[in-house]
């Protein structure tokens, strides 16, 4: 399925949900933001929340630090 990942098209292979894409990108999904066309995907929704053929995809990676 191509997606639009932090504006760059991407081909993702067997990647149906938000927490599957999270996973397949490597990422902690306890220190991410996800936002699916143009809404904030709800963490416990990762799972739930199917991905389509286009669909935008923002995902903000926090960082902590002091």
């Amino acid at each position: 399925m191509t997606l639009v990942l932090n504006g760059e098209r991407r081909i993702m292979e067997a990647v149906r949900t938000v927490a599957e894409l999270v996973a397949a990108l490597g990422l902690d999904a306890r220190k991410v933001a996800v936002e699916r066309n143009l809404e904030i995907v709800p963490r416990s929704a990762y799972g739930r929340t199917e991905l389509a053929e286009g669909d935008q995809v923002e995902i903000v990676h926090f960082i902590g630090g002091g």
